[in-house]
């Protein structure tokens, strides 16, 4: 079972797209990355084993990566599906 994180990213100006390429490329655990408009620059979907550490694995694996100045991370519990 996975835990789904989304985490908002401000980056450095100008640096956006270059930060979307790097975590697909790069960040384990990625599901989706999305540019978005207002506050943040980009909205990040991560799956984690249910057993991870959210805090060490934003810090350690997101923050840290070239030109992103800031993160706000949002813990999910249980989603919600349509039936197919």
């Amino acid at each position: 079972m996975m835990t789904a994180i989304f985490v908002f990213i401000k980056c450095e100006l100008g640096y956006a797209n270059d930060v979307a390429a790097d975590l697909v490329d790069n960040v384990e655990n990625v599901s989706e990355v999305y540019s978005t408009s207002g506050q943040h620059d980009l909205l990040a979907k991560f799956q984690l084993p249910k057993d991870a550490d959210i805090g060490t694995f934003v810090t350690k694996q997101v923050q840290t990566r070239p030109h992103i100045r800031d993160t706000f991370t949002v813990i999910t519990f249980s989603p919600f599906l349509p039936k197919k």
